[in-house]
This record gives C-alpha cells, structure tokens and sequence, in this order.
C-alpha cells in the first residue's frame, strides 16, 4: 500500500469538471475546473478556471453549465489554466463524484502537456451508493438534498459541485467513522469501500472497527 494510500481520508482535493461534452477522446475538453483542498476535513483552498477548448461549445452545453460562448471568449486557454490546477494538486490524492468522468478528463487534459499527478481517486458516488443505499438515487443534488447539507442552489458550476462533493464526503467520512468506531478512516479504507459489493457494505464497516 502506498504512502498516499494510507493518508487520512479528510486530506485530499475535491475536484469537478465541466466539459464540453463526454468523451475526450472524441476531441471534448475541459471547459471549467473547479477544487477545494481538505485539511482534517476543513477547506483551506480552493482552485476555479474557465478555459477556452478552442472552439464554441453547443446550446445544450451553454444552457446544462450556464457558461456561455461568450465568457470562454475571454478565458485563457485550456492548457494555461490545466498547468497552473496541476501546480495546485500537488501530490494530494482525489475525489470526484462520478469519477471516471473526471478523471478522463484531467488525465486527457494533463497528458496534452506532459504533466504527470501523484494522487489516486476515490468516487464519493460510488461510496454513496453503498453507504446510502436507501436514497432515492446517487446523483449529488439528491444527495445534498438527502442529507439536508447547505447550499446556494447552484449546480453544474465547477467549483459549486466540488464544495458540494466536499460537504458530502465530509458527512459520509463522520457518519462512517461513527458506524464503525474508527477514529480516523484512510484514503485507502474509503477506496476499499467504494469497491466492495454493496451486500457486504455493512460487513466492510464492522470489520474495520476489529482491523
């Protein structure tokens, strides 16, 4: 197990992207980056880029994001604004909601310029899938709903939906720390936990408490 694996799971960086559509690989890019660094659970920084992909982004995008043509005019380009997120992640580790999307993303936009990131991720959905089993569904928006965690009713903006991640994974940290008795769960223990069936969830928790 590395280093960074047995980091603390409330010392990490949140992060959300918002996209010109779902594949990468098809030529989408990034259009909007935004993340918050945790420390014990609290937000001591917080990253936010507009970047312009080149070229315009379609109606559906501009009404979905609320980020027009216009204001990607004026934002510099991806791989300026790629370069500096990749000086803030530094060598924390990641967390997402919906993950895979996220990560193709910052893995595709990285790549383009040649920088590497030391952090693995962990997906709070899917952690939520499992810890939260009876909730209506696992989108973030339910799920802020769910738990009554405050917000300012804005989604689909970058930093808004890393802030709101955060919330979440905070609760989700505090509600399984006090389910299993651990005092201060790993990265690596919600990275397990997020892989395990959802059958054996509960049982995942119990033993940690006797690990």
């Amino acid at each position: 197990m590395t280093v960074l694996a047995e980091r603390p799971a409330l010392d990490l960086v949140v992060l959300d992207f918002e996209t010109t559509g779902l594949a990468p690989d098809r030529g989408d890019r990034a259009i909007e980056v935004g993340a918050v660094r945790l420390r014990q659970g609290q937000v001591v920084d917080r990253f936010q880029g507009l970047m312009n992909p080149g070229f315009a982004v379609s109606g559906f995008i501009e009404s979905f994001t609320g980020i027009s043509n216009a204001m990607l005019a004026d934002a510099p380009p991806c791989g300026r604004v790629m370069s500096d997120f990749a000086d803030f992640l530094g060598d924390d580790n990641l967390v997402a909601h919906n993950a895979a999307f996220d990560r193709r993303f910052l893995d595709a936009e990285l790549a383009a310029l040649g920088r590497p990131y030391a952090g693995d991720f962990v997906c709070s959905l899917l952690v939520a899938r499992r810890f939260y089993q009876q909730a209506p569904n696992h989108k973030l928006g339910t799920l802020v709903h769910y738990k009554g965690l405050a917000h300012d009713g804005v989604f689909h903006r970058a930093l808004a939906d890393a802030e709101m991640t955060a919330s979440l994974w905070r609760t989700m940290v505090a509600e399984m720390q006090q389910q299993s008795g651990v005092r201060s769960l790993r990265f690596a223990d919600l990275k397990r936990f997020s892989q395990t069936p959802k059958a054996k969830a509960q049982a995942f928790l119990g033993a940690l408490a006797n690990a």
